[in-house]
């Protein structure tokens, strides 16, 4: 076949999830709140992790690494995908969809490598205590986390140079929401089988061997946790629940369609979403609703979140040592650390009438050292 006879593909055509029209408007809300929902949770993950010093340790920086890769899993094509739901022909651009194919290799490479850390650290934790600063120190979490971005660019490199050079000369309708690419080799116009052989084996190998390493060492987590007592242990036994079901919700999905190659478009499709939508909107609810340190971090953020929102503008304000309660002005100034807490509505009242709010607070000391 003389290739020089067609011309080259310069876009794509996404099929997207549905093709009824009647159904766009429903997808664009559900896939619009989860979308922000994912933004929102892992977030505040890493907000919470940052802002609170109990939780700097080695467990907690791999989780707020791991929240801002669920970020980034989640935004590589949820974004072209809501705007889509808005037009009736969904198309992408050759090099936009190059894009694509390297981000999504990129973080789904790099979260697999980061989960085989978050076990390492784990393991550390439980089966070595004593020596778990030792091991676990910020320099080795900082070598961890670079080493799952290094493994990520190279797997997705390496993926890349699969495609770039493939003649695209035919059809190009591409039967997902994204340019995934077990899906974009099939539409070259020569025949793909050793490509597609090299692709699986590629992802194949790093998603089996990531799961491997992870069923390793949560069996041996496992054993050792159940030869402990129950109660020193149970703290370990709701995190590793936690690890272990975001690492089933993850490599399932990926194992099923990068290393089974006989599974249909459209379950390849449900199964996408589910580890670019699913898997990042879940992983914050299963470690803080598990986890009672972030819940306390976070209710310990949100009283201070609250404080702070109640202060009024005024510096001179604040430097009077009485509260805003129930009841009105609170009269013992001993009630609290806090300033004057104004509500934000009467901020401009209270600064207007700081004379009168002076007089008062001297008349009340001055009656305080009568009685």
């Amino acid at each position: 076949m003389n290739l020089t006879n067609y011309s080259r593909v310069t876009e794509f055509v996404l099929l997207g999830l549905s093709s009824s029209k009647e159904i766009q408007p429903l997808l664009l809300i559900i896939f619009s709140t989860l979308y922000l929902a994912i933004l929102l949770g892992n977030s505040l993950i890493i907000l919470t992790v940052t802002s609170d010093s109990r939780l700097h340790t080695p467990m907690y920086f791999l989780l707020a690494n791991l929240s801002f890769i669920d970020i980034c899993v989640a935004s590589f094509a949820t974004p072209k995908m809501l705007s889509d739901f808005l037009v009736e022909r969904k198309t992408i651009s050759f090099n936009a969809c190059l894009t694509q194919i390297f981000f999504v290799h990129l973080f789904t490479g790099g979260e697999m490598v980061l989960l085989v850390s978050m076990a390492y650290d784990r393991y550390v934790a439980i089966c070595k205590p004593l020596h778990y600063m030792t091991i676990m120190s910020r320099r080795v979490c900082i070598i961890l986390v670079l080493i799952s971005w290094c493994v990520g660019f190279i797997h997705t490199t390496s993926q890349l140079a699969f495609t770039v050079n493939l003649p695209f000369c035919g059809p190009n309708q591409v039967d997902s929401f994204f340019c995934d690419l077990p899906l974009v080799t099939k539409l070259a116009c020569i025949d793909t089988y050793v490509v597609s052989l090299l692709i699986v084996a590629d992802s194949g190998f790093l998603s089996l061997s990531s799961f491997l390493l992870l069923v390793v060492s949560y069996t041996v987590i496992l054993i050792t946790v159940r030869n402990r007592s129950s109660a020193s242990m149970a703290k370990a036994r709701s995190t590793l629940t936690a690890h272990i079901t975001v690492v089933t919700l993850f490599f399932g999905p990926c194992i099923f369609i990068y290393v089974w190659p006989f599974s249909s478009y459209s379950v390849d499709k449900v199964l996408a979403v589910f580890y670019t939508i699913f898997t990042p909107i879940l992983n914050p609810v299963i470690y803080t609703l598990r986890n009672k340190e972030m819940k306390a971090a976070m209710s310990k953020l949100k009283r201070e979140r609250k404080i702070d929102t109640c202060r009024p503008a005024s510096p001179l304000v604040e430097r009077l040592p009485c509260r805003w309660g129930a009841g009105g002005l609170n009269r013992d100034p001993l009630a609290g650390p806090c300033a004057l807490c104004v509500p934000p509505a009467l901020n401009r009242y209270a600064t207007a009438r700081l004379p009168g709010l002076l007089i008062l607070y001297s008349l009340s000391q001055y009656h305080r050292r009568i009685l």
